[in-house]
């Protein structure tokens, strides 16, 4: 007896489309956009704000929730500028003046960029 007899994993795989085992499967593969670049070029907006105490933040304006990831690029963000940083309604706010790095940063990423 096998371990995983009778079990949907003892069964070879089979295509979700047309039933018929992988191996054996004529049907064209499934072409899947690539994630984390926005499908057309949003113009996303930068300042800097000082904050009490002297403190200075740099913000992105003009990323919707809907069509955006905020929180990936976010995450991205904070790595690559090595600060913490928030999102907040429809603003991403990073820590410190991170204005030149977030330019080319976006840019790369495909948003124009404005000051």
């Amino acid at each position: 007896m096998r371990l995983l007899a009778g079990t949907p994993y003892d069964r070879p795989p089979s295509c979700d489309r047309c039933g018929r085992p992988e191996s054996v499967c004529t049907c064209p593969p499934i072409i899947v956009p690539k994630s984390g670049r926005p499908s057309d070029r949003k113009t996303l907006k930068l300042s800097i704000e000082k904050r009490r105490k002297g403190k200075v933040v740099t913000v992105v304006c003009g990323l919707s929730a809907r069509d955006d990831d905020p929180a990936a690029l976010l995450s991205k963000l904070k790595s690559q500028c090595g600060a913490g940083g928030t999102f907040d309604g429809d603003r991403l706010e990073l820590q410190g003046n991170h204005l030149d790095r977030l330019r080319t940063l976006l840019g790369e990423a495909g948003y124009n960029v404005r000051d």
